[in-house]
């Protein structure tokens, strides 16, 4: 049963955060919004805590927290806010807490955003802090962990990394990810009616600002429809107030078909990217997603490094 604070949350978020996906206007009101109140530093406290240094990709901060003295694993945290919002409080609370527990080092890009950027700069920017990462960690020591818009960027990166021949993460952990914008799955509508936070015409608005005219059904932008087969070992957390729900568990059954080791956390009850947020349901999920990590991945071989081509430059010639 979901617990008392969870009925809490989401009954502010359809009062609340849920407007501003009810229409393509009401997006864009909330974006000028946040642009005057968005602060994309990690919290005084966290600063306090961790070991965090900020350095720069292409002209967008960096931030490192160190890992334990002796641990070789990262995680590569790409965060959420449908393409068009700035990291939060609650995406450091987590990274925060996957630092401490896990003790890995996480590399959190501050990556451009819509409207003002698109999907070129965002996987240019990305791309070169993942090429950065390889110059210095095992591929097999790199994790991808993302949430919502983060979890389709995990994706997308682990395949632009497969075509250019990089070497690829380990694992992927997966929260309320967007696999699918096409809407090509009718029981979406269905679960927009019992999402307390998301709603397709502002979703659609996020996509179409920021998918620098790719078809929303191409796997740059819905990787459901791309090579699952590339993909490393899986956690996937969704839960069933979640209208990425429905795609979510198309993509699982559609990874495992192709190879692909998926372990799934579906929560009856949950909202969208429910672990974020301090509740009963949260520290479950966390545990989980901890258990998940704490077990080394075995050792492999490099995957072969061909040309290497940047990766703004090779998604642009994909859009053509």
């Amino acid at each position: 049963m979901p617990s008392l604070k969870s009925h809490v949350v989401s009954f502010v978020l359809r009062h609340s955060r849920k407007k501003a996906f009810s229409s393509p206007e009401n997006l864009q009101r909330w974006i000028a919004y946040a642009r005057k109140t968005e602060d994309y530093h990690p919290p005084a406290l966290l600063k306090a805590r961790l070991d965090i240094a900020e350095t720069n990709v292409d002209g967008f901060p960096v931030y490192e927290i160190a890992p334990k003295k002796g641990e070789r694993r990262r995680i590569l945290y790409m965060h959420g806010g449908a393409y068009v919002f700035e990291i939060t409080s609650y995406h450091w609370g987590l990274i925060a807490e996957m630092a401490e527990r896990l003790g890995f080092g996480i590399t959190v890009p501050i990556y451009p955003i819509a409207p003002e950027h698109n999907f070129h700069d965002m996987f240019g920017m990305v791309g070169d802090v993942y090429r950065r990462m390889l110059e210095e960690t095992d591929p097999e020591d790199i994790v991808f962990m993302g949430d919502s818009a983060g979890g389709n960027m995990a994706v997308v990166l682990t395949m632009m990394a497969a075509e250019d021949g990089l070497p690829l993460p380990s694992r992927h952990v997966l929260i309320s990810p967007g696999l699918d914008v096409s809407l090509a799955n009718p029981e979406v509508f269905e679960a927009e009616r019992h999402d307390p936070w998301l709603g397709i015409p502002g979703g659609l608005e996020a996509v179409r600002l920021y998918s620098a005219g790719f078809d929303r059904n191409d796997w740059h932008i819905s990787p459901l429809y791309g090579d699952l087969s590339v993909l490393p070992k899986t956690l996937l957390l969704t839960g069933s107030r979640d209208m990425l729900t429905p795609d979510n568990l198309i993509f699982a059954q559609k990874a495992r078909a192709a190879g692909v080791e998926v372990e799934m956390v579906y929560e009856e009850g949950m909202f969208h990217v429910w672990p974020l947020i301090e509740m009963p349901e949260a520290r479950r999920a966390r545990d989980r997603i901890v258990a998940f990590l704490a077990d080394p991945a075995p050792r492999r071989a490099h995957a072969r490094r061909g040309t290497r081509p940047a990766f703004a430059a090779r998604a642009a010639q994909a859009a053509e």
